[in-house]
């Protein structure tokens, strides 16, 4: 069962990021819901591996706080896939964020 519903934020990346360099990309993740996130997790889309939490072994992003997230894996990817977990318990599988066209994400209730 989710607990979120997702909205989705974009606006122009500066010109430091271009769409073939997928592997360098940062973007704000802004916490608008009402529950606490404790695991983030991206991965190109075309792959199965979610990788390492993006929020850091103490990362805790509370609701109302935002975060700049650096997605550095090296994938020549623009299409993403992201899980969110929460404090409560609750996951979000998002499927095919185009993180090269990304300037902040959030999150709401």
């Amino acid at each position: 069962m989710n607990f979120f519903k997702v909205a989705l934020v974009a606006t122009a990346l500066t010109t430091s990021v271009l769409p073939v360099a997928a592997q360098n990309v940062e973007f704000t993740l802004i916490n608008n819901s009402s529950q606490s996130l404790h695991y983030y997790y991206a991965a190109p889309s075309n792959t199965e591996d979610w990788g390492d939490d993006l929020l850091g072994d103490t990362g805790t992003l509370e609701p109302g706080e935002e975060a700049i997230v650096f997605i550095g894996d090296g994938s020549d990817q623009c299409l993403y896939d992201f899980l969110f977990e929460t404090a409560e318990g609750g996951e979000l599988d998002v499927y095919e964020v185009d993180i090269c066209s990304l300037g902040s994400y959030t999150l709401t209730d």
